[in-house]
């Protein structure tokens, strides 16, 4: 080998929830492969999977409308709502695994009970949501639902949204105790913290510039060193492509035939946070409304009681913006480079179909502080400016491919895998609910690329994911026991029903 070159078994580049997850699962999986991480940033989990990049939401789809939607006779169809619901049930199985064999500590530090509340207002959105319930509150999984359009009930769910609502228009909401807030940053850099312990080499400030196939199906990446500013070369068997916003252009820069006609559009994120501890103490829970006619799925307003650094805050949001950039530390020229001869005319297409969401994005750049105040005041009324600070957070890329329902150029909203043929190389793009089934789409990674090893791994995998192969929906026995087997390990269990005493 010449100077400068090492190999390994995988290399996983960015070091955020899903690079991760996957290290944590190859480890305890294949204890012996070498695994390196290349990250461009100081430390783990600072650009799409930090707390303040993130809505944390623990995507559950317990509150979030844009999963639940109506069909044209009025019915509302729940099956988005139970996919999303069963692949977090596998994140928290994974998650209990890590806490009972110690690889984790202190749970507590990444996820808190917390219920989820879905809110409307005006005739036809109660209705709505009352089918919604209806629908949900009868399937396993969304077990413990509450419905009410009793304005003295909803004072005891969400008092701070109740003071000072005046007018006579009618509101109603949902909501399910079993819900959590997740900070995916913190458990990032937990889980970067025990692959450190088990010998895998992370190497923070290192950019990942290019890459290709060598004549012997090994994949060469050209790596710099930011610090030094060296130039290394690192050869692996199988490289994943986690670099969030970063992704699209390595993927292409890896040559793979799947890898074309794929092109993303970035959509940056505003939430605001409230300053005043007297206001945060005031709301206990995850309220998600309904997205204004117009506006893409990942603009659900929402106010959320999150837990950072162990303490409480309250986030509003999100208001979409706009930034060329894929990444929040990323370029202004990220979007011009990543349109290529082979996805120009998707990208096009996509121009053309999604003007609508060009000017929305550009009306929402476009909004004061004052504008967005009156925004959150449609939640909490007696909101004063003072109390509320504008916090950007991350750059998310949403897909744009050829799809045949949709034809040329149409926009994903959700998380796309992409894998090579031969299983060598995997890439991850797109955006929500991302992070929070970060363990279903790694092992539906596992079973693309490692199909040849996948028998041998399934009793661990069955130790780790105990519903591993099984549907949740169909046995209801076994997602009883998971659930509260889980909460158990994550320290769910005991604070269930005592949100009414924290809301006193």
């Amino acid at each position: 080998m010449s100077h400068g070159q090492t190999s390994t078994d995988v290399i996983l580049i960015g070091a955020g929830i899903m690079s991760a997850t996957l290290g944590t699962l190859l480890k305890e999986l294949e204890p012996d492969w070498k695994i390196k991480v290349f990250e461009k940033l100081a430390t783990a989990g600072e650009e799409s999977s930090n707390e303040w990049n993130n809505a944390g939401t623990g995507h559950a789809a317990l509150c979030e409308l844009n999963y639940t939607v109506e069909r044209p006779d009025g019915s509302v169809d729940i099956s988005k709502a139970i996919k999303v619901n069963e692949q977090f049930q596998i994140s928290r199985q994974f998650w209990a695994y890590l806490v009972n064999s110690r690889l984790i500590r202190n749970p507590q530090d990444f996820i808190m009970p917390l219920p989820h509340l879905s809110y409307v207002h005006g005739e036809q959105n109660v209705q709505f949501l009352k089918r919604r319930y209806e629908a949900l509150s009868n399937h396993p999984l969304f077990k413990g639902m509450e419905f009410s359009d009793d304005p003295a009930k909803l004072k005891q769910w969400i008092p701070l949204m109740m003071k000072g609502r005046t007018g006579n228009e009618p509101i109603a909401a949902t909501k399910i105790d079993s819900g959590t807030d997740v900070n995916f940053g913190a458990l990032t850099r937990m889980l970067m913290e025990q692959l450190k312990k088990s010998n895998v080499g992370i190497h923070y400030q290192h950019s990942v510039k290019n890459m290709k196939r060598t004549s012997d199906g090994l994949w060469e990446l050209t790596v710099k060193n930011l610090k030094s500013g060296a130039t290394e070369r690192h050869r692996a068997k199988f490289v994943f492509i986690g670099a969030g916003g970063g992704s699209l252009h390595l993927l292409q820069k890896s040559g793979i035939p799947e890898g074309k006609h794929i092109g993303g559009f970035p959509v940056s994120g505003i939430f605001m946070a409230c300053k005043n501890p007297k206001v945060v103490e005031q709301h206990h829970a995850k309220v998600y409304g309904k997205a204004s006619v117009g506006a893409p799925p990942m603009s659900v307003p929402h106010l959320d009681t999150r837990y950072i650094d162990n303490q409480k805050s309250l986030l509003f949001g999100p208001f979409a913006g706009f930034s060329p950039k894929f990444l929040k530390t990323g370029s202004m020229t990220d979007l011009i480079t990543s349109v290529k001869l082979h996805n120009l005319l998707t990208m096009l297409a996509a121009g053309v179909k999604e003007i609508s969401l060009t000017k929305y994005l550009i009306q929402q750049l476009m909004l004061s502080k004052e504008q967005r105040m009156e925004e959150l005041r449609d939640f909490v009324p007696d909101a004063k400016s003072e109390d509320w600070d504008l916090v950007v957070a991350g750059q998310r890329v949403q897909v744009i491919k050829d799809t045949a329902q949709g034809g040329k150029g149409t926009l994903q909203f959700g998380t796309e895998v992409v894998t090579a043929s031969d299983g060598s190389i995997a890439a991850l793009l797109g955006a929500s609910p991302g992070a929070s089934t970060a363990v279903h789409v790694m092992l539906e990674i596992l079973q693309r690329c490692f199909p040849q090893h996948i028998s041998a791994w399934e009793p661990k995998i069955k130790e780790m994911i105990p519903s591993y192969g099984q549907s949740l929906v169909e046995n209801v026995e076994l997602l009883n026991r998971i659930h509260a087997s889980t909460a158990k390990a994550l320290g769910l269990a005991e604070k269930r029903g005592s949100s009414s005493v924290m809301n006193g």
